[in-house]
């Protein structure tokens, strides 16, 4: 289990905007801090690691959860810089 400093929380927002949500969150995180950001899009498997890659920060890792009718994923990111 990854353990995360701050949860974003963006279940019910399609694709861009968990990824927007998650570049405005982690400018209020200090470099080395892990946000969770919570989803229930399942393009956040592909979208989020590529913002990573491309913003340089670090994809720690997805975690899927299936206690309710649709998925929810956890993804988490590492601010690098």
């Amino acid at each position: 289990m990854i353990q995360a400093d701050v949860q974003l929380d963006t279940l019910g927002y399609f694709c861009p905007m968990p990824i927007i949500l998650t570049s405005k969150k982690i400018k209020e995180l200090t470099m080395g801090q892990v946000l969770e950001v919570l989803s229930d899009d399942e393009g956040i498997k592909k979208d989020m690691p590529a913002w990573c890659e491309t913003t340089g920060h670090q994809m720690v890792g997805l975690e899927e959860e299936h206690s309710s009718s649709k998925p929810i994923y956890k993804a988490f990111v590492k601010k690098a810089k």
